[in-house]
Formats: structure tokens, C-alpha cells, sequence
């Protein structure tokens, strides 16, 4: 059975219904100012950015003042957390993370008659699969040290060698980046039934240390252990090779607890990468002269002289900065002067010296 309403009602809903479209139209044109911070509900997502620190509440002598506490406590910012952009007002966005904070990298490295394997993994990760790979091949340890990052195998025969036995020492401590570990190997010879020299400073057989390198090395790379991790070598390496120090009392300066050769070649390395580049250097006198920022521009040829074969020169940058090495007690000193020799101001000396800092290898 159908129903027929009678015309003057499908006519009067018919009018209401026109009458609400004018009132959506309104809402949906002002509906985002509603919300603006003139509008009738103010954003408050930025609230937080005018808050400011009071003193605690102050309780009488007399009464209990354990129910009264700071409920969130305000860390305080080192001064090293300097922003790297300029303060516009608004909350720093986070860092992004790094392609090799997410994906493993092993290589190996070398300066001068030392070579080391690289893995941008902690320690404590390191350290069980290092010691499954000499047993996968085979190769026994005599004496193992965790803390210190030390394993000694047993001695060794070899096919090609029947008058002496050998053995290794691998050495797993921090590297110089974060949650990065350096491997090195030291290779011992000795006449068979003859007296136990000590370790030597430098490997006996550089050619077998190289050998050994890189089966490790390799398979370091190839292996899924990623993810696992030793407790009792969560201390291997001791504490950080590299900080930034903050004195109240003079200039900020990167501390590298390493030789100064090594110190030379990592902060030469850094300085050479990314905005910084080299313009000069001392090494006697333990100075870098760097050009920091964009380059200074090109010189580029008219179209008459490109037709001959004139090409487009580079201008040499000028050194704004200088960044000098200072041999000290626990290593090297590493800090930032501007051309002339002058101290920096701090913050931008902050700022250099963490993107310094962020390149050492």
C-alpha cells in the first residue's frame, strides 16, 4: 500500500530542508577559523611552549610535607643540546634517523701499520658473534676476558708452516662513533717447543693478520646474529673515546681518548666531509685550516670562450675557521677558532664541533 501526503507537507519539509543548506554552507566556510587561536576554540597544541618553572611548595615545619612532591621532575639540558637550526620559536623536530642506525655496515680500516674492523653494532652484540665465528672454524680459544674485550685462541698449525705454531688476539672495545665497535687482531708467531714470547706490539705475519681480518670480517657481514647480545660484555671498551666537554670556565672542546696520530686522521677525515673542507694544514703544529658553509661560488665562462674549450673553475673557498689539536693528559684536544686565531663564540662552537664530532671515524 503506498501513502500519499498531502502537497502542503511535502512542500513544507521541502522548505525546511532548503532552509539548514545556508546554515551548512556557513559551518563549512568558517568551520577551520573555529579553531585558529582567534577563533572560538582555541588550539592549545603549543600551550605546553609558554609553560614556566615555579619554585616547590613551601610546607610549615610543623606539618608533613610528604604528600607533596614534584610530580614531573624538568631534566636539565646539557649545553651540548644546542639546536642546530636557528630558534624560530617552535619545538625542535626530531632527528632523523640515520641509514646506518637502521642497516649494518662492517668494513675494515686501517692508518698507518694498524688495521681494525668497523661494525656499527654495540660491543655487546659483537662479542658473542665474533667468538661464534672462531668456532664455527674451528678455532679454540685458551683465555678469554670480557671487561677488557679480550679473546687469545690456542696455538695453531698450519699446512704451509712446519716450523712454527701460531695463535691470535682479538681486541673488541667502543668505536669512536656511538653504538659502533672496532675489532682489531694481533697475529703471534713462535718456534715449535720453544719458549712462550710475550704478545708483540705489531702482528709477527701481517699478511696472516690481514688474512684473518677479513675471514671475520666477512663474516661478520654474512651472519643473522644481529640481534643477540652478551651481558657479561656489556662493558667491553670502557667509556666513550669521544665527548665534548663543556668547562664554565673556558671554550668547549672535543676530548678523543686516542693517540694523536689516530686523532689527526679522524678529525682530518671529518673536516673533510659534508659543508666543511680543508683549505690548509699543520700537522706540526697540530692546526686544520677549514672553510665551513656553502661554496663561494663558480666561475663560470662567457658563451663566446665555452665555444674554445674554456670550462667552468670552481673558486677556491677561504678559511673561515680553524680547528686545532692539542695533545693532553687523557689524549687530544680538539677545539674551534675563527680565522684570525680568536675564540668562537660558545654556541657556535657548539654547533661545530658536534658536526665535527658526528663525522670522526
Amino acid at each position: 500500500m503506498i501513502r500519499v501526503l498531502p502537497v502542503s507537507r511535502v512542500v513544507a519539509r521541502f522548505k525546511v530542508n532548503i532552509a539548514i543548506v545556508p546554515l551548512l554552507l556557513v559551518f563549512l566556510i568558517t568551520g577551520c577559523s573555529l579553531f585558529d587561536d582567534d577563533g572560538m576554540f582555541r588550539n592549545r597544541g603549543s600551550d605546553y611552549l609558554l609553560s614556566q618553572e615555579h619554585p616547590p611548595i613551601t610546607v610549615p615545619e610543623d606539618l608533613d610535607a610528604g604528600a607533596i612532591g614534584e610530580l614531573y621532575r624538568i631534566p636539565r639540558i646539557p649545553e651540548t643540546s644546542v639546536l642546530d637550526e636557528a630558534d624560530d620559536g617552535r619545538a625542535p623536530r626530531p632527528r632523523q634517523l640515520a641509514t646506518s642506525a637502521l642497516e649494518e655496515e662492517v668494513k675494515i680500516q686501517s692508518l698507518e701499520e694498524r688495521r681494525w674492523i668497523l661494525i656499527n653494532r654495540l660491543p655487546g652484540e659483537v662479542w658473542p658473534r665474533v667468538r661464534n665465528i672462531l668456532n664455527s672454524n674451528g678455532v679454540p680459544t685458551a683465555h678469554v676476558d670480557a671487561p677488557a674485550g679480550v679473546i687469545e685462541t690456542v696455538w695453531l698449525e698450519f699446512e704451509d708452516d712446519s716450523e712454527y705454531n701460531h695463535r691470535y688476539r682479538f681486541h673488541i672495545e667502543q668505536g669512536v662513533q656511538p653504538n659502533s665497535t672496532e675489532v682489531s687482531v694481533l697475529h703471534m708467531a713462535m718456534i715449535k717447543n720453544g719458549d712462550i714470547p710475550a704478545w708483540p706490539r705489531v702482528s709477527t705475519d701481517v699478511e696472516r693478520e690481514k688474512t684473518m681480518l677479513n675471514v671475520v670480517a666477512g663474516d661478520l657481514a654474512n651472519d643473522g646474529a644481529g640481534g643477540t647480545a652478551s651481558l657479561l660484555a656489556q662493558e667491553i671498551g670502557g667509556q666513550s673515546k669521544v665527548d665534548i666537554l663543556t668547562p664554565t670556565d673556558t671554550a668547549p672542546y672535543i676530548l678523543l681518548k686516542l693517540d694523536y696520530d689516530r686523532s689527526w686522521a679522524s678529525v682530518g677525515y671529518s673536516v673533510s666531509r659534508g659543508e666543511f673542507s680543508i683549505v690548509d694544514q699543520n700537522r706540526s703544529e697540530g692546526v686544520l685550516y677549514i672553510h665551513y658553509g656553502s661554496d663561494e661560488g663558480e666561475n663560470k665562462p662567457g658563451f663566446i670562450r665555452r665555444m674554445f674549450g674554456a670550462k667552468t673553475e670552481k673558486a677556491l673557498p677561504e678559511a673561515n675557521y680553524q680547528v686545532r689539536l692539542t695533545p693532553a693528559e687523557q689524549g687530544v684536544e680538539v677545539r674551534v677558532f675563527d680565522a684570525g686565531q680568536t675564540a668562537v663564540e660558545r654556541v657556535e662552537a657548539l654547533r661545530l664541533l658536534k658536526k665535527i664530532r658526528a663525522s670522526l671515524s
